[in-house]
């Protein structure tokens, strides 16, 4: 039985259906194309500069660094077939294989990382994710312009097939950061030649197991098995990845048979939880609403903690309905670290208190203030939530304004709106990579706030072997960010919700939301046609 997707969405635009009908291939002639829709336009398939989940999904199949996970997200080989330590653990040799390629016939080598790494650390890139390697011997310093020689950093291709890394201290999660795309390695020449355009079909130059046959913005990305991929070539030959905002005309594209693979909007979840095709799995994913601590009155830390106290978090599940994990702290449930005591717990009488001490006794005298998020059914969900709550339990009006998700990035990079939403999804499974994100140092923390005693925290973190003395640490960084400076007020764990057509096998699903579609494959028989 079909989801009525008319009682959803009346104005659902029969334009596009047919148009994405008419371009997709019937999968019953060809049993090597996998289809599947994503939310937005990737703002960008350059790695050193990708800092969405998005992007970062089409990335990781087009190209592939040192390591990558296996099932239970343990780094494991890819391009480095091996990795020693010496000088007491601060340094990592990677030793790479000889038999990867980039897409034009170029053996990929030890110096394209070298060029990758320093590349992301170039001050001149301004890569938000530069902070991931500032663990290396002068990366910091050559970040922030004190040192100017790019051969003092920790990076050294020592030979074509070994890349040598120094660091500043014993790192145990180094291996798992050279999983994440902004590790993967470059062709400098290609990037000189081309300059910003380099990542355009025709021009960019790959070595993963697809390769960018086509991007028509805004509508649709092809990618093609690459046939001189070392693993081999992929099962599947061609993806197609439909750009579809939103998620109802998606469900309704994978009910007709257009789509292989989607993630639910949460008003369908509870029609498909018995239906067999739908897959939950949690995430290691915060959902989190960030302030602008330079922007009034979100500089008094009272009016922060106010709000943090005034939202009853047991209410999301209900309102989402897809196995989210209300969270009041920020390590997430499932990672090492997590402490579900820590954080701003729900108190309206204290949260009314702290407000009143802030000069805005029953909200009177609030002003005028807009939290900004990106467009989004759960995102819209919540933000209709926290708008009642805090009118509800503070008496306090937030206006709430939805942007699209490349003007919404563009925002938080030039000035950050008094409130907004985010949220942060593992790149690596180690609580340093949740932790790290609110450093000062961190290109990715928009909230105009640090705290030097944080900063102090989370590197000692990084350092201790046991773990009970680091669970200690992170508890105490927690603390500082969630209850006592309280910057931004985590919400939820997320979960992914999604519909798997039968035939596609090979999907593992992971608390990453990591999608290698490398490993999946197509199995129909003569009773499975193109829908289900």
């Amino acid at each position: 039985m079909h989801f009525c997707i008319r009682r959803l969405l009346p104005k659902l635009t029969c334009f596009l259906l047919l148009f994405l009908a008419a371009c997709s291939n019937n999968p019953s002639a060809d049993q090597s194309i996998f289809r599947m829709s994503i939310k937005t336009e990737p703002p960008t398939l350059d790695g050193t500069l990708a800092t969405d989940t998005v992007s970062v999904s089409m990335i990781t199949n087009l190209m592939e660094g040192l390591t990558q996970y296996d099932a239970d997200l343990n780094p494991i080989p890819a391009i480095a077939k091996r990795w020693s330590y010496s000088n007491e653990g601060r340094t990592i040799t990677f030793y790479l294989r000889n038999d990867v390629y980039w897409s034009d016939g170029k053996r990929v080598t030890a110096e394209d990382f070298e060029y990758s790494w320093k590349r992301l650390l170039n001050p001149k890139t301004a890569a938000q994710y530069a902070y991931f390697l500032f663990d290396i011997k002068n990366a910091s310093e050559y970040n922030s312009g004190k040192i100017k020689d790019r051969d003092e950093v920790g990076i050294r291709a020592i030979a074509s097939d070994v890349l040598e890394v120094t660091l500043k201290k014993p790192v145990v999660y180094f291996p798992s950061i050279t999983t994440f795309m902004v590790t993967f390695p470059l062709r400098q020449d290609i990037i000189e030649k081309y300059g910003d355009s380099w990542t355009d079909p025709g021009k960019i130059v790959t070595n993963g197991p697809y390769l960018l046959e086509q991007w028509e913005h805004e509508y649709k990305l092809i990618l093609k098995a690459n046939p001189k991929h070392y693993e081999g070539k992929a099962q599947i030959n061609e993806i197609q990845v439909f750009v579809v905002q939103e998620p109802t005309t998606a469900l309704t594209l994978y009910e007709t048979g257009e789509l292989d693979y989607i993630e639910l909007p949460p008003i369908a979840i509870p029609h498909f939880k018995n239906n067999p095709e739908y897959r939950n799995k949690p995430q290691l994913r915060g959902y989190y609403y960030g302030f602008n601590i330079k922007k009034p009155p979100f500089d008094n830390v009272l009016v922060r903690q106010a709000l943090a106290h005034s939202i009853d978090r047991t209410l999301i599940p209900k309102i989402l309905k897809g196995g989210e994990i209300p969270s009041s702290s920020w390590i997430p449930k499932g990672m090492f670290g997590y402490n579900e005591s820590i954080g701003s717990k729900f108190n309206p009488e204290k949260a009314r208190s702290l407000l009143a001490k802030a000069g805005y006794p029953d909200g009177k005298g609030f002003p005028e203030a807009t939290a900004v998020f990106n467009t989004g059914d759960v995102n819209r969900l919540i933000g209709e939530f926290l708008q009642e709550q805090w009118k509800k339990n503070l008496n306090v009006k937030i206006q709430f304004e939805s942007q699209e998700w490349k003007v919404f990035l563009s925002r938080l990079d030039l000035d950050p709106p008094q409130i907004f939403r985010l949220g942060w999804g593992a790149d690596f499974p180690d609580p340093d990579n949740f932790m790290n994100l609110f450093i000062a140092s961190s290109g990715n923390n928009r909230l105009k706030w640090s705290n030097a005693d944080y900063d102090k925290l989370v590197a000692q973190g990084s350092t201790l072997k046991n773990p009970k003395e680091r669970k200690k640490i992170y508890d105490q960084a927690q603390i500082l960010l969630t209850e006592t400076e309280v910057p931004m007020i985590p919400l939820f764990v997320s979960a992914q919700n999604l519909l798997v057509k039968p035939y596609i096998k090979g999907l593992k699903t992971n608390a990453m939301e990591l999608l290698y579609l490398k490993r999946i494959r197509i199995e129909r028989s003569s009773q499975t046609p193109g829908s289900s």
